[in-house]
């Protein structure tokens, strides 16, 4: 298995390659823009499709409803260039949500960004096979199978590196620029020349208002308005992920925000103005889309660039997902740091990137292609609800962040400071009406399904928020009298045993007080990730009173628990003059209900697994014995407990050993005397 992963993913990344694996700006526009660009191939259909209710003569509504659509997005893209200054460590609307306006907003941002990302793969993956059923008819009844194949191609590029994906996505992302670019440019020079078809049969194109059709109405308007915002989709992604450029992050993120906003501007101005020009059939549940038909008008059907928009249309819908694998991972280990989601989601994998959020956004996002039949305008209705939200707090946010400058000793309005205030309050407020907007015109289309996630994605992180916070209380040391005790009845050994652990609390210090008691041959085990982390638990230990200079550092440049643990095992061994296995001390804590031992890093499993594999390499297998400790147990004082005698060999249990994650572990069962056990295959 180790082969076939490496032959997938490749090699694993060492921790101090982070700063090599960030990416120049060419490869993070293609990165983190490819959502936002792609969504011009299907915003101007959405337009469209709302309008043809209407009547054939109200599509040419569609230019000016174009121009307010851009005016927002230079509006939004302005606001979101500010917020890269203002806050350079990236998590966008999140943060600045939670840091202005309180953790509920933050909450409720973070919520629809989630949910935003999820569809974005949904969306764009369903978009790109529907531009291959475009050109190759026959390819329709496979929409579903293929739209699984390149989530699974996604998620596979994305877990071998931001680096690497970055360098592949490059080049259909610039592909597609470049095709609609050479579009819109030849079908300006056919306008200007005379040289474009009749329209349909009954088809009249209206370019003012007062021409349209008497159904034309406010309302409709602004439906179409609203359907046509998905081409806002995307352009808070460079915010979300400014740590993942090059120095300087701030400004190299800024700079390709403006490119990208340039650049969906006029490819979605040019989109539309060729839709109002040439003859296009619109009608809903099509199977030809409407950049198909434009280049098909444009370059001619079955022509060499007919077929290229096609394929690169293709390419950039489908591989528009990575804008969400970029930043959903980084977005959910943000989340977990505050204690809102799984501590999984937090931690990088072997090639330095949140593989757990990776393979989570894929999961769910397949699933959600196969309930819509990977048919993007039955997910559309949902997609751009949770964004706007989205939008709207984090200019919300902001707003509150130049007003907080005020309260600073010595501040001075200036003409900029205003601006930014002016800029960041109209912002808010056009993203909320067209939030609203969005809102009502497609609920009953399936927006309530975005309504009903976010209170219960909300719902979900409070429940494990409030875990995290009762495992913390229960594991502090705070009320533990300082100084260790063990109880002179305890006739102690001299056999070797090695306490892990990487944080001191009352689980961890229970287990490191029966190892005192039971030997005077004791060592405590910390693998590294983090040199930090290590400064931080030899103070707990001096807090306590115990010798710090128990703890054995074992260095992981590759962030893994299992093999560096294994070699230090083997050289304690071999220093150990009764020349028998060193026993192997795990805490663990019991938690109170079956969901909780999911919110734990599965450190318990990479450490069983390394010694049932050295236990068959070596032919013989090591004592482990767990030392259980109960959420919420207030009985445990480490200086006056009065421990209970070991137990025998001969009596030994076996039993499912969970290692302490930052001391705060879960655990499979509920045991009230330590265990001794063999490790056994899972």
């Amino acid at each position: 298995m180790g082969a076939i992963r490496r032959l997938i993913i490749g090699a694993p990344l060492a921790t101090d390659q982070a700063i090599h694996q960030r990416l120049t700006k060419v490869k993070a526009l293609a990165v983190f823009s490819s959502d936002a660009l792609s969504s011009t191939s299907y915003a101007t259909e959405a337009i469209l499709l709302v309008l043809i209710g209407v009547g054939a003569g109200a599509l040419g509504v569609s230019w000016p409803i174009a121009l307010g659509i851009t005016a927002l997005l230079i509006i939004v893209g302005a606001s979101y260039y500010q917020t890269i200054h203002a806050y350079p460590n990236g998590g966008g609307a999140y943060i600045v949500a939670k840091d202005n306006l309180g953790i509920y907003p933050g909450l409720v941002a973070a919520a629809s960004l989630l949910i935003d990302y999820i569809l974005t793969v949904a969306v764009s993956v369903s978009a790109g096979t529907a531009a291959l059923a475009s050109a190759i008819p026959e390819f329709s009844n496979f929409r579903v199978p293929f739209a699984l194949v390149i989530i699974a191609f996604i998620t596979i590029m994305n877990l071998r590196g931001v680096k690497e994906s970055g360098t592949f996505f490059s080049i259909p992302t610039y592909a597609f620029v470049l095709g609609i670019f050479v579009m819109v440019g030849f079908g300006i020079i056919r306008i200007l020349t005379g040289n474009i078809p009749a329209p349909l049969e009954e088809q009249v194109v209206v370019h003012d208002l007062s021409n349209a059709s008497s159904g034309l109405t406010l309302f409709i308007i602004l439906r179409a308005f609203a359907a046509g915002c998905t081409a806002l989709t995307g352009i808070e992604a460079i915010s979300n992920g400014i740590p993942a450029f090059r120095r300087p992050e701030s400004k190299n993120a800024g700079q390709t925000l403006v490119v990208m906003v340039a650049l969906l501007s006029s490819m979605f101005v040019g989109i539309t103005l060729l839709a109002n020009y040439f003859p296009i059939h619109v009608e809903h549940h099509m199977e030809t889309t409407v950049l198909s038909q434009i280049a098909g008008e444009v370059f001619g059907d079955g022509s060499l660039m007919f077929y290229y928009i096609q394929f690169s249309t293709l390419l950039i819908l489908s591989l528009a997902a990575n804008t969400a694998f970029a930043d959903f991972p980084r977005l959910a280990s943000l989340i977990s740091n505050d204690r809102y989601l799984p501590r999984q989601l937090r931690n990088f994998g072997d090639r330095l990137v949140y593989s757990n959020g990776i393979v989570a956004l894929s999961i769910i996002a397949g699933i959600l292609v196969i309930i819509f039949d990977a048919r993007e305008h039955n997910l559309l209705p949902l997609y751009a609800v949770g964004v706007f939200i989205s939008f709207t707090l984090s200019q919300s946010g902001m707003v509150i962040h130049w007003l907080k400058e005020r309260k600073h000793e010595g501040f001075k309005p200036t003409k900029t400071w205003y601006f930014h205030l002016a800029l960041n309050s109209f912002g808010a407020f056009c993203t909320l009406i067209v939030g609203i907007v969005l809102l009502v015109t497609k609920f009953t289309e399936g927006a309530w399904l975005v309504m009903v996630s976010i209170p219960v994605l909300i719902s979900m992180f409070l429940a494990i928020h409030n875990h995290y916070n009762e495992v913390a209380k229960s594991l502090t040391l705070d009320g533990i009298k300082r100084g260790r005790f063990v109880p002179p009845s305890m006739k102690r050994n001299h056999i070797p045993m090695v306490v892990l652990m990487n944080s001191l609390n009352r689980c961890s210090l229970q287990a490191l007080e029966y190892a005192l008691s039971v030997s005077d041959t004791v060592r405590v085990c910390v693998v590294s990730v983090d040199p930090s982390d290590i400064e931080r638990l030899r103070q707990k230990f001096r807090e306590v009173h115990m010798d710090d200079t128990l703890i054995d550092v074992v260095e992981s440049p590759y962030r893994e628990v299992g093999s560096p643990l294994i070699d230090y095992l083997h050289s304690v061994d071999e220093k150990s003059a009764l020349k028998i296995p060193t026993m192997v001390v795990l805490p663990e804590f019991v938690v109170s209900k079956w969901w909780h031992r999911y919110l734990h890093n599965g450190t318990s499993v990479a450490i069983r697994e390394a010694l049932y594999h050295d236990q068959i390499a070596r032919g013989k297998g090591r004592p482990v014995i767990s030392v259980p400790y109960r959420i919420g147990d207030t009985l445990y004082q480490p200086d006056m407990v009065i421990m209970p005698p070991p137990p025998s060999f001969d009596s030994a249990k076996l039993e499912p050993v969970v290692v302490a994650d930052d001391g705060e572990d879960e655990i499979v069962t509920d045991t009230s005397q330590p265990a001794i056990e063999e490790v056994k295959p899972e």
